[in-house]
């Protein structure tokens, strides 16, 4: 059986996708406010330096968990070979810290509030982590056509 290819030939005289400069700074804008968020809330928190450092080491397992499968998702999409031991790596990790954050804040003696802020913060970095290699690589793409 014959694999299909979801990336369309570029016809003569038809523009590439690469994206606007609003879109990535606005990608670029909130994967800052994200982190600076989640950073600031951490250094501001009374909590101990080892949970402050597991917190921050779970967005950092998360930003790359997510950059990672986007780029595995984007590669076979377009028809570069990746394995499916890598593929579910992936897969994994960024499952994995999602779980990890959830039963560190499910199990913290936070304020709702306070549980709610580094949710919060950690999603918009890990959305804008992918934005922002999404970017990344269509601009390249975009030089390179």
């Amino acid at each position: 059986m014959e694999q299909q290819s979801f990336q369309q030939p570029q016809q003569p005289g038809q523009k590439n996708n690469q994206p606007s400069a609003a879109f990535i700074g606005a990608a670029w804008l909130a994967l800052c406010t994200g982190v600076l968020a989640f950073i600031i809330g951490l250094w501001n928190a009374e909590m101990e330096l080892n949970e402050k450092g597991y917190y921050f080491t779970v967005l950092m397992f998360g930003l790359f968990a997510a950059i990672s499968l986007q780029k595995a998702v984007r590669d076979q999409l377009e028809g570069i070979p990746v394995t499916n031991l890598y593929y579910s790596i992936a897969w994994f990790s960024t499952i994995l810290c999602i779980v990890l954050l959830s039963v560190g804040l499910w199990n913290a003696t936070l304020e709702r509030s306070e549980k709610g802020f580094y949710a919060i913060s950690f999603v918009l970095s890990i959305f804008s982590a992918i934005a922002v290699q999404k970017n990344t690589r269509d601009q390249k793409q975009a030089k390179n056509q």
